[in-house]
């Protein structure tokens, strides 16, 4: 499996602070079934900044270290980006960092509001020729109460991921009702950890694809892994779920 949102970096944001901690997450990611992670530490978000050069380079630092220890674990370099207004003034000074060097880069969104700018950096990152994808939005207040706002979004072209804890409930039962109805609305593309540790936070991701299946069908899992992988590779991914899930009425937004 690929996980492509998880903060697996030592001592850059609220994910492990010690080499040794992360070691603990690589073997406990192999144990279930990750072979690649892209590590996403936050950036701007009032407490983190980790630019693109310094990722990069603690991520190569990580993978000698995961080499040494013989853990079969590759780590790609990514950002988790709050969003803020200045963001694309900050990619051109090559500080933003995509998912893996691709088109695709991430936005997270405050945890009780939508900002009133939103829907036009991200139609503004797509000029610039990058996919945003919105990090859990099932964890959004203002989503949950409004959910068309999303729609809006992803029928303007923009992706999101859902995260696996969530669907498995970790989060409470709202979260978990809401982000099975993000999948059967066509409304997520990922499923991925956002693991920080392997107490409270932990991948989950192996879990969440079980439920997946159990709920929707094995072709359901295959897309939303083969997503990764397309992710990975810097491919265009799939956005439909497969015609075997009745698509229900969403809140009557359809």
């Amino acid at each position: 499996m690929i996980d492509i949102h998880c903060h697996i970096l030592p001592g850059v944001d609220d994910g492990p602070e010690t080499k040794e901690e992360s070691i603990q997450m690589a073997k406990e990611a192999v144990k279930s079934g990750i072979r690649t992670i892209i590590a996403t530490p936050h950036h701007r978000n009032s407490r983190f900044d980790n630019l693109k050069q310094e990722i990069k380079e603690k991520v190569s630092e990580l993978n000698g270290v995961l080499m040494n220890e013989q853990i079969p674990l590759l780590i790609l370099p990514g950002q988790e980006n709050r969003i803020y207004g200045e963001l694309l003034e900050d990619y051109e000074k090559d500080e933003i960092l995509p998912l893996s060097e691709s088109q695709y880069l991430f936005i997270e969104l405050p945890s009780d509001h939508v900002p009133g700018y939103t829907e036009r950096l991200l139609y503004d990152i797509q000029l610039r020729g990058l996919i945003p994808i919105i990090v859990h939005p099932e964890r959004n207040r203002e989503i949950m109460e409004r959910p068309e706002i999303l729609y809006q979004f992803v029928k303007k072209g923009t992706l999101t991921q859902v995260t696996a804890a969530s669907i498995c409930g970790y989060f409470g039962k709202q979260i978990k009702h809401f982000s099975n109805q993000l999948i059967e609305a066509n409304l997520t593309h990922f499923i991925a950890s956002d693991a920080h540790n392997i107490t409270t936070r932990s991948f989950k991701l192996a879990e969440a694809y079980d439920n997946i299946e159990s709920n929707y069908g094995v072709d359901v899992v295959y897309l939303f892994t083969e997503n990764a992988e397309l992710l990975v590779s810097n491919q265009n991914i799939y956005k439909e779920i497969p015609n075997m899930i009745k698509k229900k009425k969403f809140f009557g937004i359809f």
